[in-house]
């Protein structure tokens, strides 16, 4: 039954994105189809503290024009050498990534850290190898991208068409379960794993010294958090609380979305989950099923990025987790 349960979610969620992806694409709902023309780049990277800089990706799905940059590219610079955020969508996204670097530092990339196991964090892993740079992850994210990558390459391929050449499908060189240290010279970066969020395996990139926290899929804000086969929204609660406490004084550098502090993630991360499953619990107390989960009202947060896309699959997906537990 809960594989029948998914096989509908994953149904409906194709068919919301062929239905309502490309309008609210087409009428500008999510921002500009392409916000940096010169570049496969969606954004020019910014900076964010000092030798920390981020290329904002797109908060839309992956498309032809974003070139699947619609999660964001982030790089720490330290005297010795330069550590990447995401290896990215692609081959040739990555070496955009890489030329925009190449304007602000000659300094060698040395490690790509993946924040989880999804595939614009990791099929670009290739043209940061062919740099000699170290691919590092957390298992659970490695592990996914091992057993997905055929099917995320594919997805991949099918929406960015030329684009997407150069590209193949390269694992990690090291994992790590709770935290790894980095030196960049002047400068200590800690990799860590605060627990489940959306996906296992996803994992914080923290620069102390600029106090930055590159979140990754950990929190979110405006567009709409999304929940998988393999969410368990009641673990990302209890890693969340853990999180927050953790970086409540930080910058919060996202997944997806620019720069921001603890209470806007809070906001549109925890209050979204705990909003949603309340709506859940009220449903299954009441014997009621799945096709009422559908319908609960999520109009509180409707004005995020990928709401039409996102909030019925979330629904559902909530509902079995919660149904099952």
């Amino acid at each position: 039954m809960h594989k029948i349960v998914i096989g509908m979610l994953g149904s409906l969620a194709l068919l919301t994105s062929l239905s309502n992806a490309q309008s609210k694409l087409e009428e500008g709902a999510y921002g500009p189809l392409d916000n940096y023309p010169q570049s496969l780049l969606y954004n020019a990277p910014v900076e964010v503290a000092p030798g920390v800089w981020s290329a904002i990706g797109a908060t839309q799905p992956p498309t032809y024009e974003n070139s699947g940059h619609n999660n964001n590219l982030s790089f720490v610079i330290g005297t010795d050498s330069v550590l990447v955020v995401n290896g990215s969508a692609a081959y040739l996204l990555a070496k955009a990534l890489h030329d925009e670097i190449k304007k602000i530092t000659d300094k060698k990339i040395a490690y790509v850290v993946n924040e989880n196991g999804q595939g614009h964090a990791m099929l670009g892993n290739n043209y940061w190898k062919e740099q000699g740079a170290k691919i590092i992850a957390q298992e659970d994210g490695a592990e996914i991208f091992e057993d997905t990558s055929y099917q995320e390459f594919t997805r991949m391929k099918s929406y960015n068409r030329e684009k997407s050449e150069g590209t193949k499908i390269v694992g990690v060189d090291e994992t790590f379960a709770d935290e790894m240290e980095l030196d960049l010279g002047d400068r200590k970066i800690l990799l860590k794993n605060f627990g489940p969020a959306h996906s296992p395996g996803d994992i914080a990139v923290i620069v102390p010294d600029a106090n930055v926290i590159i979140a990754g899929d950990m929190a979110f804000h405006t567009r709409l958090l999304p929940v998988f086969s393999d969410t368990h929204t009641g673990d990302w609660l209890e890693s969340f609380a853990i999180f927050a406490a953790y970086a409540k004084d930080m910058i919060v550098v996202p997944g997806h979305g620019g720069p921001t502090d603890m209470a806007t993630t809070d906001k549109y991360t925890r209050g979204y989950l705990e909003y949603v499953r309340a709506k859940i619990q009220k449903l299954i107390d009441e014997g009621k099923g799945l096709e009422d989960a559908f319908l609960i009202d999520q109009s509180p947060y409707k004005d995020l990025h990928t709401f039409d896309e996102l909030a019925t699959k979330n629904a559902g997906y909530i509902f079995t987790e919660m149904e099952f537990d």
